[in-house]
Formats: C-alpha cells, sequence, structure tokens
C-alpha cells in the first residue's frame, strides 16, 4: 500500500485503541533507547502499576507525558491519539469545532489540543535548517484593507518566507516566520535561524537583503514578475493563505505564527500521507511544554 494513502481509522484504532498502547508508543518515541530519567538523567527505571515510571536512581517518579505539550493534560491519551489522527489525515486543516465534535470534548479542549499540537510541530520544524538552493521572500498575511497601503508598506502582518528546492528546482521544505518588520537586522536573524551557512539564498533585490544576506552566496535581482522568478514560493505562500483562510476562516495576528507552523509542518511531510500520523506523534513526544 502507497503511503501516500490516507490511513483507514479501523487500521489505526487497532493499533492505538487502548490508554496501554497509547502510552507504550509515545514512550518509545520519546525514549527509543530505554527510559532516561528527566532529572538526573540516568537511564535504567522501572514502569509503576499506576503507569508512571520510577528512576531506580534517584527515584524520581515521572509520566511519560511530563515535560511535553502534553503535560498537565486532563484529556485521556487515546484521545489526544485520535485528535493526532484527524489532525495529521485530513490536509485541509480541522477547525476547534470540528476536532471537538470528531473526539468529544468540550470547544475550549479542542482548541487547547490545537494550539499544543501546533506548538510542537513548530518546535520539530526549528530543529532543522533549510539547505541547497533557497527561495527567500516576504509575503503578506491579512484581509483586504479598504484604502492601505500594498506590498511592502501594508499594515497586514509580515511574514518571512524561506524555501528549499531540490536539484530539479522542485520545492522540497518550508520555514516561515512573523516579522515586525523587514529591517537588515530581522533579515538577518531569521536566515540564520532557519537557512544553514552553506546554502544559496535567492531573492529579491530588496534593500534589506543584500547586506542582511551578505554571509551567504546570494543570487538577487530585481523582481519581474513575468520572470518566473521565487515561482514555486509564491505559489507556497498562496497555499498557506488558502489553507489559513478555509479552516480557520480569518487569519488573526495573535495566533498567526501558529497556524504558519501548522501549513509548514505539514508541507515539508505531505509526501508521507499515512505515515504523518506517526511522524506527528514523534514530534510531540520530542516536544518541550512551551506554555
Amino acid at each position: 500500500m502507497s503511503r501516500k494513502q490516507k490511513m483507514p481509522l479501523s487500521e489505526f484504532l487497532n493499533r492505538f485503541g487502548t490508554e496501554e498502547s497509547c502510552r507504550d508508543y509515545l514512550a518509545a518515541q520519546r525514549w527509543p533507547g530505554g527510559f532516561v530519567c528527566p532529572k538526573c538523567g540516568h537511564k535504567h527505571g522501572c514502569r509503576l502499576s499506576n503507569g508512571l515510571y520510577q528512576c531506580t536512581h534517584c527515584h524520581r517518579q515521572t509520566s511519560v507525558t511530563a515535560g511535553t505539550v502534553l503535560h498537565h493534560s486532563h484529556v485521556s491519551l487515546s484521545k489526544w491519539f485520535l485528535a493526532f489522527y484527524f489532525v495529521s489525515q485530513d490536509k485541509r486543516g480541522l477547525s476547534a469545532v470540528q476536532l471537538s465534535n470528531q473526539i468529544g470534548v468540550t470547544y475550549k479542549t479542542a482548541w487547547s489540543i490545537l494550539r499544543r499540537i501546533r506548538s510542537a510541530m513548530g518546535q520539530r520544524d526549528a530543529a532543522y535548517l533549510l539547505s541547497g538552493v533557497v527561495e527567500f521572500d516576504d509575503a503578506y498575511f491579512g484581509g483586504p484593507t479598504a484604502g492601505g497601503k500594498r506590498g511592502r508598506g501594508t499594515e497586514k502582518a509580515k511574514v518571512f518566507v524561506a524555501l528549499s528546492l531540490d536539484a530539479h528546482g522542485n520545492p522540497q521544505y518550508l520555514k516561515m516566520g512573523v516579522t515586525k518588520n523587514i529591517k537588515q537586522t530581522s533579515v538577518k536573524k531569521f536566515a540564520n535561524r532557519t537557512v544553514a551557512a552553506d546554502s544559496t539564498i535567492r531573492s529579491d533585490g530588496y534593500r534589506s537583503y543584500i547586506p542582511a544576506l551578505e554571509d551567504y552566496a546570494h543570487e538577487h535581482k530585481a523582481y519581474d514578475p513575468n520572470s518566473g522568478m521565487l515561482h514555486w514560493l509564491h505559489i507556497v505562500v498562496s497555499n498557506a493563505k488558502a489553507f489559513i483562510l478555509g479552516t480557520y476562516h480569518g487569519l488573526p495576528k495573535d495566533h498567526l505564527q501558529s497556524y504558519l507552523d501548522e501549513f509548514a509542518f505539514r508541507f515539508s511531510r505531505r509526501a508521507f500521507g499515512r505515515l504523518l500520523t506517526q511522524r506527528l506523534i514523534h514530534a510531540v513526544a520530542c516536544s518541550t511544554m512551551a506554555y
């Protein structure tokens, strides 16, 4: 069976239909080499009858969710895993209303679950740098503003976008970050945390880009909309806007970064298909509590 096909819900439930099966899988993802105490780093422990793990050295007791985005959640692991399934297998994305109906929780709980999942997605992608040839630009997210400025003078949310290309010029991996401005220091900071130093960056000739990206092999020229310049990046930005508008019916600045994190995580793993659920669970298992 092709991995691009969607995983049937029945197959998922056969594998992750109990609290124990979910806990065991999450533990294997968090500690692939065996238990590691989060307090002292000791590598030996035992699982207690209540599901907690106890370090044989310092006797610290911990749960498999402690310190992750699942920390202090009162939702059962089986419902969390259902959320992982529905979020990952619906490429359109899920709203809190939809998720609350699918897994049987309140809207407030579903909203919190989605917020934590997006946090794990963002953390996982932050662990990697783009490399090779990278298209680089800024984009603007928000509804139409009557009489307002357009382009780089707009009052819409400003977002840096970096997209790596493969040897055939096709898109590979994506980074997106909300920024207060597109000045030299902001450009340099975003590039340094998202693009490997030995990469080649392609951009337009905007004045802040040239000095900010001088440490890279930087190919830049005045933007010509008819030249095909930054072709894939502009398609991806359009898709990101459609994804957020279609799923969340708006582009709220307060939560925009988390929505961009979700889109970038999905985009960079778009070929995983039925395996995307496992990749999401792995991201959650490796996450840290961010709130």
